[in-house]
């Protein structure tokens, strides 16, 4: 079992790619994800690989996981869970939802209904699900990973901003290169390949792991320097409303555990810069969407002094 973030990261991408081809960085922003306890949000087209890489990350970690398709007739009941009246009892007993589990993944998640979308909402942020009045803790670790297809828009209710600024982080696969999808074919023309993954890492082992990565260090030029790009998000043309106090923090957390994955006990800048995108573009409003907006964030950081 891993005993450093480093060592960690690396077994994971190890692990993933014998399912996943070609995506190690992608890997290591779940990492990210992982080590910060934050919800990641994948947004991409369909068929490259969104629900697998959820699904063997899950089967990486020695937790509970459940998947939730959402639909357009999915209720907040089933998702959350219901109190069931026992007459024999004559009391009532609370049913679980597929949201308690330790990692869920919410497959279109954009097809779920505004009110639907809303009690995941709060098992996200709270951390909690409240059912008749009750509130039910989620597990820790607690994880959301939700994916959403931004070219089928029919039938769709985009996730409010709200609800996006809760994501960590927002993570595009893209298409595999040439030889990626030549070595798929052959990967995935074996039987179980999935089935044969086996955790890397169990739950006391990650919180572990969650404390080395808060011990890593932030000189108080760098806490600035992210502060003011956060900042600098706000003023940017085209853009209505930019990263909010939680962007910074996301920002911080997201830094912290890429130094951590890259071996080191101190931020630099390059990882700074390397967790602008993820952390930030999906937090701007207004920006013509996601590519536009790591377009705007990537001019942002070549205009902006990195300090010495």
């Amino acid at each position: 079992m891993p005993s450093t973030v480093q060592e960690f990261g690396q077994k994971l991408c190890d692990q993933v790619e014998q399912v996943i081809l070609g995506k190690r960085s992608a890997v290591q922003t779940v990492a990210v994800a992982l080590l910060c306890e934050g919800h990641l949000l994948l947004d991409d087209v369909p068929g490259v690989g969104k629900t697998m890489l959820s699904r063997a990350i899950a089967r990486s970690l020695d937790c509970s996981f459940a998947r939730i398709q959402c639909t357009p007739d999915l209720l907040p009941g089933d998702l959350v869970g219901v109190s069931i009246f026992h007459p024999g009892k004559g009391e009532f007993s609370f049913r679980p939802g597929p949201v308690h589990h330790q990692v869920v993944l919410a497959d279109e998640v954009n097809r779920a209904t505004p009110k639907t979308q809303s009690a995941l909402l709060e098992c996200m942020e709270e951390r909690q699900a409240t059912v008749d009045g009750h509130s039910y803790p989620m597990p820790r670790p607690f994880m959301v990973l939700a994916t959403q297809n931004p070219v089928e828009f029919e039938g769709t209710f985009p996730l409010p901003e709200a609800q996006l600024d809760r994501f960590l982080l927002r993570l595009h696969l893209g298409y595999p290169d040439l030889d990626s999808e030549v070595r798929m074919l052959e990967t995935h023309a074996q039987e179980g390949a999935l089935q044969r993954l086996q955790p890397i890492v169990t739950t006391q082992e990650l919180a572990a792991l969650k404390e080395q990565v808060q011990k890593v260090r932030v000189e108080p030029k760098l806490r600035r320097y992210l502060v003011e790009l956060v900042q600098s998000t706000r003023r940017q043309a085209g853009v209505r409303l930019g990263a909010s106090p939680r962007g910074s923090l996301a920002l911080f957390r997201a830094s912290l555990a890429w130094a951590a994955l890259e071996g080191r006990d101190y931020v630099i800048p390059d990882d700074i810069q390397k967790m602008v995108a993820p952390t930030l573009a999906h937090r701007l409003v207004g920006a013509g969407g996601f590519e536009q907006a790591e377009v705007i964030l990537q001019r942002m950081l070549e205009q902006h002094p990195v300090p010495l």
